[in-house]
């Protein structure tokens, strides 16, 4: 099922990052960076499918050259926290041909990257398990017309209410201000980006057939009463695998329950309203319904997990969702938590007894839904 991803972040040599390991890293190749003298192997790295690199009209052909690329990057940049490139992240649709794929990522970075003058280092992962993605690392320096590096900001003078220079006496020059050369920074770009990611995996997957559609608005923007799961990472990802329990892993179960629930009585009280509408005309029924469902959801929710702890996933509630709130206060209002909690933490000391007792809280939930 195609899901949304972008992901954003800056390569900063601030922050110990180098261009050079980034691209070897995501393209699998042995990369020497000029700029410390080491070499970045990862030529034994699965799951590169394919990559290439996009040029705007104005930049060196050479750059062509992965290797030749990032080293002039790192080069032009002499700062000791420059930022040395931007990395989007993003989840390609499983439902798309490889082919389309490609397309889809290639026409996404043309249009938003490349065309607005930036080089496109474009590494498709695939490991066959249903979650192919791309890395796209683009250069954050423009080009000048005659393919040389530009400057990333620009100096302009401060003026009067008459449009004349201000003159510092101390400093002896004319007051000035940097500005930025381009708007690729600006925050509103990732908004933008994010949009037109979904967009055009939408039109692809409606040109192959597909009804799936995907939205880059968070739930709440949506106005659905569904809590967001964590992202895993490779590393706990692999260890659910395994079967092993991680703490994303936990908190992830615990909103899939969540979620299940609000789903379940959401169906059931739009079942009763369309009741209450047709046997009553009373519209005030329907409303106290509404509440109804508020309450009871969440007490049902408390009695089915009175052993867990609670407190730690307060942290996952949204502000926007009114109804999870009060589900929360209410559950840590009870008078018997202190209890629960100590009975969790004697249950957690016999694993037969963790094993029981959460089989029952899945039995009593299965009892609910079915």
């Amino acid at each position: 099922m195609a899901i949304f991803h972008l992901s954003v972040k800056i390569i900063s040599r601030g922050k110990g990052k180098s261009a050079v390991a980034a691209s070897a890293y995501r393209s699998g190749e042995k990369i020497t960076s000029n700029y410390d003298g080491i070499t970045h192997d990862y030529t034994r790295k699965r799951g590169i499918a394919e990559t290439l690199i996009m040029l705007p009209d104005n930049a060196p052909i050479e750059f062509y050259n992965r290797s030749t690329l990032w080293n002039a990057v790192e080069k032009i940049e002499k700062a000791k926290n420059s930022q040395l490139a931007r990395e989007i992240e993003v989840a390609i649709p499983n439902e798309l041909s490889v082919s389309e794929q490609y397309n889809l990522v290639k026409e996404f970075c043309k249009m938003n990257f490349v065309n607005k003058g930036m080089i496109a280092d474009i590494c498709f992962h695939n490991k066959k398990d249903g979650n192919p993605h791309a890395h796209i690392m683009l250069t954050v320096r423009p080009f000048n017309e005659d393919g040389s590096w530009g400057s990333k900001q620009k100096k302009e003078y401060i003026l009067d209410e008459n449009g004349e220079k201000i003159y510092d006496k101390k400093k002896r020059q004319y007051k000035c201000k940097s500005v930025p050369s381009t708007d690729w920074n600006e925050r509103s770009n990732v908004e933008k980006w994010r949009k037109s990611w979904a967009d055009m995996c939408n039109t692809y997957l409606e040109k192959s057939g597909h009804e799936t559609r995907i939205d880059h608005r968070s739930y709440e923007r949506q106005g659905l009463e569904i809590l967001p799961t964590e992202h895993l990472g490779p590393a706990a990802s692999q260890m659910e695998k395994r079967n092993i329990k991680t703490e994303r892993g936990n908190v992830n179960r615990h909103v899939r329950l969540i979620n299940k629930m609000i789903q379940f009585y959401n169906g059931e009280i739009a079942r009763l309203k369309e009741e209450a509408k047709l046997l009553i005309k009373d519209v005030g029924i329907a409303r106290r319904l509404e509440g109804f469902r508020k309450n009871y959801i969440f007490t049902t929710y408390a009695e089915i997990n009175n052993d867990r702890e609670l407190a730690e996933y307060r942290k996952l509630v949204p502000k926007g969702i009114d109804i999870i709130k009060k589900a929360y206060d209410l559950i840590r209002k009870r008078d018997r938590m202190d209890e629960e909690k100590r009975a969790y933490a004697e249950v957690m000391n016999s694993k037969k007894e963790k094993k029981a007792r959460r089989k029952q809280a899945e039995d009593k939930f299965n009892g609910l839904v079915s």
